[in-house]
């Protein structure tokens, strides 16, 4: 149990670090944390729904690349209504 969410946390890490790289990165380290692991649950859904796909196992290039994809999804969502709220405040 632990060691799957050490697993989790790493894999979010390295899913939140891709996609600044990708997106370019506002979010701080810890934020950038959260939205991979959130993004890595996103993508794993989205590619089982999709492509019927299993979901994400472990720490292995199609989990990075799926939850890469997912956190994609999940930070231009959260830029596109988190400057909503920003700016309407």
């Amino acid at each position: 149990m632990i060691v799957n969410i050490i697993a989790w946390i790493v894999l979010g890490a390295i899913a939140g670090w891709i996609t600044n790289l990708i997106m370019g990165g506002k979010e701080g380290v810890l934020l950038t944390i959260i939205l991979g692991i959130v993004g890595a649950v996103v993508g794993g859904f989205l590619i089982g729904t999709l492509l019927g796909v299993a979901d994400v196992t472990g720490l292995n290039i199609t989990s990075i690349v799926v939850a890469v994809i997912g956190a994609v999804v999940v930070v231009a969502v959260f830029r596109l209504f988190g400057g909503r709220m920003t700016k309407a405040a």
